[in-house]
């Protein structure tokens, strides 16, 4: 995969992490109820409000959104394979447990959930293809 398009796949990721980093970390009560979107409530279908697990959720998004902001601006193919692992490792427990986990939610909810989930999984993926200079 060319550095072009593995600088897209980290721009990508930045965002989600960007968006959901500051969302979870300045906004917990908010996150928990409201994510992705106001009324949805994905979270809370999960469990309990607790404010420090959600606050260190977005700390984590936001540290991945530094390590994928500087993927970006400074693309190197190493850096990007470095990013995409750290994605990866993150992603694919966080997709798995979701998807054994689904059964709270309406089948929309659901589909919502696993492409959701699914897309910074495949992001992740495409950072740690082998290399093409074109």
């Amino acid at each position: 995969m060319t550095l072009g398009r593995k600088r897209i796949c980290v721009l990508v990721l930045a965002v989600v992490a960007i968006v959901v980093g500051v969302w979870a970390a300045a906004f917990p009560l908010s996150f928990h109820h409201d994510f992705p979107a106001p009324g949805w409530g994905w979270v809370s279908r999960l469990g309990p409000y607790n404010e420090h697990l959600v606050r260190d959720v977005g700390g984590l998004y936001l540290a991945l959104a530094v390590l994928s902001v500087l993927a970006f601006r400074r693309p190197t193919f190493a850096l990007l394979r470095v990013t995409g692992g750290a994605w990866l490792i993150f992603n694919v427990e966080h997709f798995l447990w979701h998807a054994l986990h689904l059964g709270v939610f309406t089948t929309w909810h659901a589909i919502g959930n696993m492409v959701g989930l699914g897309i910074p999984l495949v992001l992740s993926v495409l950072l740690l293809l082998p290399d093409r200079l074109r």
